[in-house]
This record gives C-alpha cells, structure tokens and sequence, in this order.
C-alpha cells in the first residue's frame, strides 16, 4: 500500500515548522514533500544585520534537506494549484515544470512587499524580505558613502549620505537603528571623510514609532534612535519617488538616492488565484486551520487569515511568532486527519516582543516585562538564538567578533538594482537576465549609476562583469540568481505565458550586454492595505 502524500508549499516559519513536526509524527509512514524556491530556510528578525554588516548572509540561512532528513525537498515556484485535481504545478529553478499530486495540502506561501498607490515607488524603491534585497542594501550603502567621500560637490554628497526608510515597523525600525551605526563606522577615521555624517530618515504616518507595541517601548526605540542621530518623522510619509530624491507628505523634497520600502507585506499571490474566501488577501480557514469545503487543503502563516479565539471577530497578525505556533498545530491536525492523534484549535498567549536596534541597545519586553539598554539587549539576542533552528554557534561568533573587531566596509556587487524589484512576487530570489522586462533605468535613486560610470555595473567580460559564456563562471543556470537566461530574450528564453520584450521604436533593440529592468508582476495587488 503506497504511503499518503503531504504537499507542503513555502518553507518561511509556519511552512518549516509544519514540515519538521510532521516528519516526527509521521515517522516514515507518509511522504512528505516541501516545495520552495530555495533550499534554506531565512531567519527574517535578523536580516537588518547582514544589511549593517554584523552578520554574514549564511547565518541566517538554515539548509532544509540538512535540518529536514525525513523531508522530500523540491526546488521551485508553485504556478497553479488546481484543487479539483489535487495537483500542485510548479516551475523549477531550470525553467522546467513540475507537478505534484497530493492527498493533503499546506498552503505556507508566506508574504511579499505591500505596494501602495504612491508615484515612483516601485521604480526607486527596494524593499527587505529576501537575502537578496538585504545584500543589495549593503552593496548599495557602502557604495553611496564612498562615492559620497570621493565627489567635491556638496549638494552630491548629501544626496547619497541620505537613506530614507519608510515604515516604522519592526523591521523599518530597525535597518534605520542598524544602518545609522552602520555608516557611522564607515565614515569614522576616515581622512577623506571627515566632517561627513551619513543621514538617516524614518517615516511613517503612525504617531509614533513601534505603533503595534506598548507605548513604553515605543519611546524607548524613539529615544535610542533620536540620541544615534536618526532623522524620525512621524505622521509623515512619500508622496511621490523621483530620480532626485523623495517628495514628503509636509511638502519637504529630500534628495537621496535611496529609499527603502518596509511598509508592511501582503500575503503571497499564489493564494489569490485559488477562487476561495479570502479576507483582506488571506486564506480563510476555520481555528483548526482547515480550508472550508476543502478538507484536505490547510494553510498557516501569512497567507492565511487564522481566527483569532484570544479577540473573538479578529483574526491573528502577519508575525514570524504566529505563523512558527500555526505551522506546529498545523502539523498534528495535518497527521489528525489521517486518525493520528487529536485535532487542536489554534489558540496563543502573547509572550511578548523584541526589537534589536544594534549595538546593546533593544526594546523587549518578554512575558510583559519592559525591558530597555543593556538588558533587553541581552534578552533580544538570547531569544533569537533560541528561535533559530541552527546556526546558533556561528551567529553567536560573529556578534563575539562584531563586538571587538570594525565591520568590513566592502560591496561585492553581487546583487545589482534591477535585480532587487519592489514589485515582485519572489523577493527570495534575485531577477536574472533573460526575464521579462525592460532595460533599467540609468541612476536612478537607489539604483544602480550607469554601466562603466563611477559605481555602475561593470560591462560584460570586466573585472565584476557577467562573464562570457562558456567562459569560467559562465552560462548560469536558468530563472535563478546566477541562472541562465530564458531563451530568445535578451540572453534567452521567455518565461513561459510572458508577452516577449520589444524595444521602443525610438530605442535600438537590446543588446547583448543590455541588462533586463525590473520583472513586473501580472497579479499586481489592490490598492491599499491588503
């Protein structure tokens, strides 16, 4: 008799812990198979430290086929599910397709950036829900800072040591606390330097920073953040993002050449296309985290919108901490449903919240105590190291080294503007040429400065160019970072379904070594907070 199989799609924190429970109750007698686009599992909290340069990129990266043994990985995107069928189709990191037949489905599709109606923003802004969005930020700060230090021209120069981030959020917050000590090291001791000091700006139309903690630790965050140097602004926000900078909500032009985008997140499209109640773009389910009318489809995590029995007419918020508890009570009624165990409701107690803002300094305030300094530091790092699922010994390291040794102040050029698209549905994998798109834009802010231009992307066979095929380090491998170019697009082959690119006829077609622009997405979110 064959074993039943699970279908799991998304390996975030509610997809992951979904995956490592099953496997231990099922103990060999089902097949377990986990669909995601990469073979690791992020640590979203501490992604604002490999963009500061405390933490290397792998330390938040966990290996799901070495922490997930009993676990089938398949690399890839899911395209369509069809429910009738019971079949999850998917596109592989080659640019094959796959299919899945399944006997249970969870659906732990996760999050992506929130678009708002705001002019320019999803042409100069970048956003912070991958490793490669974090990678480019780094890449992209260390860049503005050195050609701030080289330039003569003032106006120039406070331009590029001017980052303006929106969003005064957990994660807004803290790049804002991380970035302002990050470049502050950059510009210390430097004879080329002296006298610079980098900006940082904070937004957000809330009142006050932190708006979803108690107001305690709001003013704690407010405070270590105005005594770093950081520029807060609440009740201000972007009204519209141009090639010199960002107009502000107060009628105030900041010139800048980077604008990061940490409003929030909306559940992934994947869920929208499925034709069942939604709510605000989240899957409904009932409070055992079943689809209803589908008995075999469950979902967790950002994507579904999980009653909440705590606040009865309320449904829980898109947090790391709730989708790690629904991907643990999504696995046992998952094995319930198969006459293994006993099937549970999802219900929480809030154990509190951490917000690291760099340094020693954190708000906390575990188990309802408040915490600030020192202590909620010592607290925030303690509890990172105690969620993560490894990597615990090197994360530890490299904040022991942190402490004693300065930062490497270096930009690999690995991860390139257009690579880094706010609107997309993969903000887990970097875009590569041959996608659909068009050439991007020429220094744009927080782009990158025109090819073969001071801090602009190197040409084709250059020290830090695409290298020529067939050449080491060649062809890259299909629709991933570092993949080989679909064919019969500027390097390769359309994405499947995708209209080809065509030049504008006032425009030569592209060439060669013509990089695509940002990939639009076709399912583009309703505007507003989803």
């Amino acid at each position: 008799m064959s074993r039943p199989r699970i279908v799991i799609v998304g390996a975030g924190f509610a997809g992951y812990r979904t995956a490592r429970t099953l496997s231990r109750l099922a103990k060999g007698r089902a097949e377990i198979v986990l669909l995601n686009p990469t073979d690791y599992f992020l640590y979203l909290p501490l992604l604002p430290q490999v963009a500061a340069g405390v933490l290397e990129p792998r330390r938040v990266t966990v290996s799901l086929s070495g922490t997930l043994p009993h676990v089938k990985l398949v690399l890839g995107e899911s395209d369509r599910i069809d429910l009738d069928a019971r079949q999850v189709h998917y596109t592989g990191p080659e640019g094959e397709s796959g299919t899945l037949d399944y006997d249970r489905l969870v659906l732990a599709a996760g999050s992506v950036n929130k678009l708002l109606p705001i002019p320019g923003v999803a042409e100069h802004a970048h956003g912070f829900r991958g490793l490669p969005e974090a990678l480019y930020l780094r890449d992209h700060v260390t860049r503005q800072v050195e050609l701030a230090a080289a330039t003569d021209d003032p106006g120039r120069c406070a331009s590029r040591c001017t980052f303006v981030v929106v969003g005064a959020g957990y994660t807004g917050t803290e790049v804002a606390a991380h970035g302002q000590l990050f470049t502050d090291a950059q510009v210390a001791g430097h004879s080329l330097r002296t006298g610079m000091r980098p900006r940082w700006m904070l937004l957000d139309i809330a009142d006050r920073v932190l708006p979803e903690l108690d107001e305690r630790l709001s003013r704690t965050a407010d405070t270590v953040l105005r005594e770093r140097g950081v520029d807060v602004r609440m009740g201000t926000s972007v009204k519209e993002a141009t090639h010199d900078g960002v107009l502000l909500t107060d009628g105030e032009f900041v010139d800048t050449r980077t604008l990061v985008w940490c409003v929030g997140v909306r559940p992934d499209p994947l869920v929208e296309s499925l034709g069942l109640p939604m709510e605000r773009g989240r899957l409904l389910v009932d409070p055992h985290l079943r689809v209803p009318g589908r008995p075999e489809v469950f979902a967790c995590g950002d994507a579904a919108a999980v009653p909440d029995l705590e606040k009865p007419g309320s449904y829980t918020p898109m947090t790391a901490q709730h989708a790690w508890r629904q991907g643990k009570v999504c696995a046992h009624n998952v094995a319930a449903s198969f006459g293994d165990g006993e099937r549970r409701a999802y219900r929480h107690k809030d154990m509190g919240f951490v917000v690291d803002l760099g340094g020693v300094k954190a708000a906390a305030n575990p188990l309802g105590v408040n915490l600030s300094g020192i202590a909620a530091g010592a607290v925030t790092r303690g509890y990172h190291l105690a969620a993560m699922p490894g990597n615990r010994v090197r994360v530890a390291a490299d904040w022991l080294l942190d402490a004693v040794l300065p930062r490497q102040a270096v930009q690999l050029g690995l991860v390139r503007s257009w690579s880094v698209p706010l609107d997309t549905a993969s903000p887990e994998l970097a875009r590569v040429p041959g996608r659909p798109g068009s050439e991007p834009a020429k220094e744009q802010p927080g782009g990158e400065p025109a090819r073969n231009q001071p801090g602009g992307e190197s040409a084709r066979n250059q020290p830090g160019g695409e290298p020529a095929r067939n050449q080491p380090g060649g062809e890259p491998a299909r629709n991933q970072p570092g993949g080989e170019p679909a064919r019969n697009q500027p390097g390769g082959e359309p994405a499947r379904n995708q209209p080809a690119v065509t030049s504008p006829p006032d425009q030569p077609p592209p060439g060669p070594d013509v990089a695509p622009g940002p990939v639009k997405r076709t399912d583009r979110p309703t505007e507003g907070d989803s």
